[in-house]
């Protein structure tokens, strides 16, 4: 069954709803960390963590596990707070990462050229675990994705380089929740129709849709800027 998300007038009390703390800027490495104009958490991997010193305050942040979880407790001294972790396997380790318990939301980026999609994405939404893909994965695969969490309560996490690939993003999430084209939305995003979102519709897609992951939220920002979600005076997404 598909979720109404009614279109209204662009004129809504957060314009910039759909878009709010989305984005989460991915650092490589330790000395790189800046304050970016993203108010969504910090991605950090594991190691990188291992490096910070106990004057580093973080806040809230995404962790990409590349080492054992266990490394983390008592090494670390820097000050955050962990929202999500995010876990990549192959078919041969899905089952070890849905396995996984650890104090927060594990999101798992299976490699989606593997095996049959919609049975992988199956298998972690009834763990109880979050999917996560990439906006470069192959469109196909993006929409068996999204026809399985748009109806489920776990919701999921996408990677994306470029501002395009996050618009991209969030218009096949609407389609997903309307019952619309998923391929079609995600080709051709109808900026109209996104704009045009009420309020109630946009935080049903932040209850699906849980953060973009990119490597520049800054240069992201410009193109929702240019796209008409953020406003041009807004100085966080």
């Amino acid at each position: 069954m598909s979720i109404p998300l009614t279109l209204g007038v662009p004129h809504r009390p957060d314009p910039h709803a759909l878009v709010t703390g989305l984005l989460q800027q991915r650092y490589s490495a330790p000395d790189g960390l800046a304050k970016t104009i993203t108010s969504g958490p910090t991605v950090l991997a594991a190691s990188t963590l291992l490096e910070l010193d106990e004057a580093t305050d973080l806040g809230r942040v995404v962790v990409e596990l590349d080492v054992d979880p266990a490394e983390l407790h008592g090494r670390t001294r820097a000050s955050y707070e962990v929202v999500r972790y995010h876990v990549n396997v192959r078919e041969d380790t899905l089952s070890e990462a849905i396995e996984l318990r650890l104090p927060s939301p594990v999101v798992v980026f299976p490699e989606l050229g593997e095996g049959s999609v919609l049975d992988t994405v199956t298998t972690i939404v009834e763990a109880h675990r979050t999917p996560g893909f990439a906006a470069w994965d192959s469109p196909r695969a993006i929409a068996d994705v999204l026809a399985v969490v748009a109806h489920s309560d776990v919701g999921f996490t996408a990677r994306a380089r470029t501002g395009d690939e996050v618009i991209s993003v969030i218009a096949a999430t609407v389609a997903a929740l309307r019952g619309d084209d998923i391929l079609a939305a995600f080709a051709s995003p109808n900026l109209a129709a996104l704009t045009a979102l009420r309020p109630e519709a946009a935080d049903a897609v932040r209850t699906v849709l849980l953060g973009i992951e990119i490597g520049d939220a800054t240069a992201a920002h410009r193109d929702l800027v240019a796209a008409g979600l953020v406003p041009a005076e807004s100085s966080t997404t």
